[in-house]
């Protein structure tokens, strides 16, 4: 394995032909790659996104941690502006070296008219399941993954199964599959392949999202600020999720979080909230959706990386 550094100079060829004002670059590999090229193409202000709440070297592969160190060491140089979208992110990346001066929090922001709660939709995603209205949805939208952790949700399923007989349990995301044989044999163990409807990458989520009871995460590490809680929360849909990144901060008193590879405490967290009285649960329902659109819109999250650009343009050298 070496570096292969002709990409680097193809994008820095193709950089000193458009001339962009800024460069935008997301993720370890392309801001280092990219930071690289901005400087090659001409000295081009470059902006950081960071997503990652923290590194985990056991499972990450040399060159991934050789990047991350690299850009720790060249991030006073290479960026001009270090975005991390949490603030679990903005803290461990300080810790970890990056550039104090340069880093910025700007949390994700979320389309609350994309996603929003529709009555409407329930009872005929419940039909396409197969399922009558009154089945409680547990939804999971997360890519197979170990960071996303099924094997927890699985059994926190199976406990939360024996409690609600009228939960099934809805899982999305790449991967997710029927053809996934690992799942579909995990799923089989727990005794759920008549629970759990397995729909892949789907286009409608807003449709599907709006119609869960309760959105979950069972990530064990690494998330930095979930999008799908966000997304949920403006759908109206309460949720339980991990402790890790942001999560319980996005939900903050909306819903519940819990301990990360604890099926018990995932299990019973369900189990608490949609035992709630119906008037109580609905009230959750509008408070989730309100914090989302008080504290994460979509608008002042793209109004924030406006102003980080311009302020990247300024003060770029001349």
């Amino acid at each position: 394995d070496h570096l292969n550094i002709s990409p680097i100079l193809k994008l820095a060829r193709i950089l000193r032909q458009i001339k962009p004002d800024i460069v935008q670059t997301w993720m370890y590999h392309a801001n280092f790659a990219g930071g690289i090229a901005a400087r090659l193409a001409g000295n081009i202000p470059t902006i950081w996104g960071i997503h990652a709440a923290r590194i985990d070297p056991d499972r990450m592969s040399w060159k991934t941690r050789a990047t991350v160190h690299a850009s720790t060491w060249l991030s006073p140089s290479l960026a001009s502006r270090i975005v991390c979208c949490s603030l679990e992110s903005f803290r461990y990346h300080l810790v970890l070296g990056f550039a104090a001066e340069k880093l910025l929090y700007i949390p994700n922001g979320f389309d609350t008219g994309r996603f929003q709660p529709n009555p409407h939709v329930s009872d005929d995603f419940r039909r396409e399941l197969g399922l009558g209205p009154d089945t409680h949805l547990i939804g999971y939208v997360a890519r197979y993954d170990p960071q996303k952790d099924h094997q927890t949700f699985l059994a926190a399923a199976a406990k939360f199964a024996n409690l609600d007989p009228d939960a099934h349990f809805v899982l999305c995301g790449t991967d997710v599959t029927p053809d996934n044989r690992d799942l579909v044999d995990l799923i089989s163990r727990h005794g759920l392949i008549d629970r759990c409807h397995l729909l892949g990458v789907r286009e409608d989520m807003p449709r599907i999202t709006a119609s869960f009871d309760l959105a979950t995460t069972a990530s064990a590490y690494g998330e930095a600020f979930p999008l799908v809680i966000g997304e949920a929360m403006a759908c109206g849909v309460p949720c339980v999720v991990t402790e890790v990144g942001d999560s319980a901060l996005i939900i903050g008193e909306t819903g519940l979080s819990v301990p990360p590879r604890n099926p018990d405490a995932l299990a019973a967290g369900w189990n608490e909230l949609i035992s709630l009285p119906s008037a109580r649960f609905e009230d959750l329902r509008h408070q989730a959706r309100a914090r989302i659109v008080e504290n994460f819109p979509l608008h002042r999250t793209t109004r924030s990386y406006e102003e980080v650009y311009r302020s990247a343009i300024a003060t770029a050298p001349a």
